[in-house]
């Protein structure tokens, strides 16, 4: 199997309910990647998109789970490996 050649981006910090989430779906090396599609647990997540990003906004609990990317890379379609976004509930301050 050919290396994947997408990436998805998803912020390296504690995703929290309520939260705006931007995940990326890059090309390695920065090759363009055009005609981006996101999936949730394997199922089309449509959305707001606004070219290779996926915005969440606000995070709810079901945004929970493991995403991939797909798109054109040249001519070929491309996806990347499935990277788990996990969802915490409230805001630990919200409750005094």
């Amino acid at each position: 199997c050919p290396p994947d050649q997408l990436v998805l981006q998803v912020p390296a910090r504690p995703l929290l309910e309520g939260d705006t989430v931007t995940l990326r779906c890059r090309g390695r090396k920065d090759i363009s990647v055009t005609r981006v599609r996101f999936y949730q647990d394997g199922k089309d997540r449509g959305g707001t998109l606004r070219g290779t990003e996926l915005s969440l906004s606000p995070l709810q609990l079901h945004h929970s789970g493991r995403y991939h990317c797909e798109g054109l890379v040249g001519s070929r379609i491309s996806q990347s490996a499935p990277v788990p976004v996990p969802v915490h509930g409230e805001h630990p301050h919200s409750w005094n």
